[in-house]
This record gives structure tokens, C-alpha cells and sequence, in this order.
């Protein structure tokens, strides 16, 4: 048993971590050497703010130590921080994240607040392909309450983290009264969740006792939702007479040799395959306004996320394709990094 004296104290060890970070490269790190500390020991900031220049009790000590450095030396190796954390962020909702899908962006928001903002109707029925983690595809499902959201994507190691995601995020949402998922095909992968939401003031009023008992037939106030997740080379698996009011796409639009130049947490960490747009970037742009025009509704529409810089180049592609009203939205930052565009043949 160590003497109290001989224990390192929380600022010590928060401090150790940083050091270790910032030599590695790490641009923010304090910041990540906190969230590698706090996962590490299950404190918050209030306790440590508190605790601080306190020794860290020896039996939290010998739980979170050799976690604690561990991760602090896979951070200094540049694996990204939210793969050692296991999730990051998005849309107010925190989503699980692995080395099999593309870490979820801020930039991203700006796709999914423009088809929240844009398609009120929820009874639509939207496509996410390229899913990845399924951040888009849910957020959509969960915040946009549609009739049924699709989450595509080539990956069957990224689906299951969409799988996760879904089951925890969609299926357990404010105002379920039931919900249900199953395997429905295993060639092509395919996976239904549904879940039936009660509005309670709704049933009450109608009294729909059965609704908030989790009975939802014939109950005034429940509506069932639906997501569904496919195994598919973009459209190639997918039935062929499946249309959707809305198609989503964050797809891969790096050039391949721009892939090299980019910080070792994505070069060297993220899937290739989630980030390799082929050699100009707009590889899968094309195909995708070939295709979705197959698979929309009269008068659907398609929102894709591009670069920064793309945005001219991807309108004329859906131009050339017989798409029209065109536009670019801006992110946060004000740059371009969303194309919007609808199917009126």
C-alpha cells in the first residue's frame, strides 16, 4: 500500500498526458488528455476542479492508470480521439464510432438541419446512402419523425455500428410505447427496426389506453416509424422499383491523391473507403445522379454534402443529369457544402 504522499495527483497526471500529447502533434492537447483522463477514472470537471492537486485515491488509481496511459498513448500514435472514446457527437446525440466508419462532422449538421428545415412532411420516405454510423440516417429518423427512413451503405462492418446506433437511438425515443427489430434477409444484408410513438396528450384526449400500454392498433394517437438497413453497392442491391421522396448522400469525395496530404487521424485511421471520391472527387457524384433519378418520387428531391470547392462542378453534373432547381447551402463557416436539387420528370 503507497503512502498518500507518494500518489500522483490529479492535476499531475492530466498534465503528464498533455505533455505527452503535445509532443506527438496533438493541436488540442489539453483538451483531449482531459476527455482521455475523464474516461479513464469517471470523473467530471466539477470533481476534478475540486480534487485537483488532491492524490488520486489509490483504488481509483490502480482501476484507471494503466487505462489512462494506454489510451494517452494510442492519442500520441494519432488515433483519433473518438475512436479511443468510442463515440462522438452529432446533432445532440452522442453515436458509437469505430475504425470502420467515418467520424461524424460538424459540417454534416448542415445536410441534415437543411432536410429538416426544408421537408416538414413526415410522411415521407428519405434514403441515406452511404451511411456510415448511420448519424445522418438517424438524426433524421429521430428529429424528423419520418414515415421511413433507409440507411444504405456497401460496408457491413459500418452497418452494424449503424445497427447500434439505431437500436439505442432510434428505437428508444421520447413517446415509444413499442418497438421491434429483426433481421429480414441476410443476402442482401437487410435489417427493419420500427418503433410506435404515442403522442400521450393525442391518446389521452382520444383515451387511448391500449396506445400507452404499447398495444398500437387502431389507436388515434400512435404512428409507427420505420428504418431500414441494407447491404448495397450504392443502388445495386436495392429493389428496383424502391422510390423515396428524399435521397441523402454524404458520399466518399476526396481525390484519391489529395488522401496522402490529410492528417494522419484520417489518412491513417478512417476507413479508405468512406473518403475515396477517385481521382478528381466527383466519381460518386455522377453515378449517384445517373441512379437517384430511378429511385425519387415525382418532384423528389436529392441533398448531397460535398468539398468545399466542389460545389460548381456537382451542379452541372446533376444539371447534365435533367436535374433542376439547383442550389448551393453554406455551412456554418459560410462554405459551400451542400447541393440540393429535384427530379420533375
Amino acid at each position: 500500500m503507497q503512502r498518500e504522499e507518494e500518489l500522483p495527483a490529479w492535476r499531475g497526471l492530466l498534465e503528464a498526458g498533455s505533455r505527452t500529447l503535445a509532443r506527438a502533434g496533438i493541436g488540442e492537447a489539453d483538451l483531449d488528455a482531459w476527455y482521455l483522463l475523464s474516461k479513464a477514472f469517471g470523473i467530471d470537471r466539477a470533481y476534478y476542479y475540486m480534487e485537483q492537486n488532491r492524490p488520486v485515491p489509490e483504488g481509483r488509481l490502480a482501476k484507471g492508470y494503466e487505462v489512462y496511459c494506454s489510451n494517452i498513448e494510442k492519442r500520441a500514435k494519432r488515433i483519433p480521439l473518438q475512436q479511443i472514446l468510442g463515440n462522438q457527437d452529432f446533432m445532440g446525440m452522442t453515436f458509437s464510432v469505430n475504425e470502420h466508419v467515418l467520424i461524424p462532422r460538424q459540417d454534416t449538421e448542415t445536410l441534415v438541419e437543411a432536410v429538416l428545415r426544408e421537408f416538414p412532411d413526415k410522411e415521407l420516405s428519405v434514403l441515406d446512402m452511404c451511411t456510415g454510423s448511420g448519424c445522418i440516417a438517424v438524426s433524421l429518423a429521430v428529429l424528423g419523425g419520418y414515415r421511413i427512413v433507409t440507411a444504405a451503405d456497401i460496408s457491413r462492418e459500418a452497418l452494424k455500428v449503424a445497427k447500434k446506433n439505431a437500436k439505442r437511438l432510434f428505437l428508444i425515443q421520447r413517446g415509444t410505447v413499442r418497438s421491434e427489430s429483426f433481421l429480414v434477409s441476410e443476402t442482401p444484408w437487410r435489417y427493419e427496426l420500427k418503433t410506435y410513438l404515442a403522442d400521450r396528450q393525442t391518446a389521452a384526449k382520444a383515451g387511448s389506453l391500449k396506445a400507452l400500454n404499447g398495444q398500437p392498433g387502431g389507436a388515434s394517437g400512435i404512428r409507427e416509424r420505420r428504418m431500414v438497413l441494407l447491404e448495397s453497392n450504392l443502388f445495386r442491391d436495392m429493389d428496383r422499383d424502391a422510390c423515396f421522396d428524399v435521397i441523402v448522400a454524404n458520399p466518399p469525395y476526396i481525390p484519391t491523391n489529395v488522401i496522402e496530404e490529410l492528417e494522419p487521424e484520417v489518412r491513417d485511421y478512417e476507413p479508405r473507403l468512406a473518403l475515396d471520391g477517385q481521382e478528381d472527387g466527383l466519381h460518386f457524384y455522377r453515378v449517384l445522379a445517373l441512379e437517384c433519378s430511378k429511385h425519387l418520387t415525382r418532384g423528389g428531391a436529392v441533398l448531397f454534402e460535398i468539398g468545399y470547392d466542389q460545389a460548381e462542378r456537382v451542379r452541372r453534373i446533376l444539371r447534365i443529369a435533367g436535374f433542376g432547381r439547383i442550389e448551393t447551402i453554406q455551412d456554418s463557416a459560410g462554405l459551400d457544402r451542400v447541393v440540393k436539387a429535384r427530379w420533375n420528370r
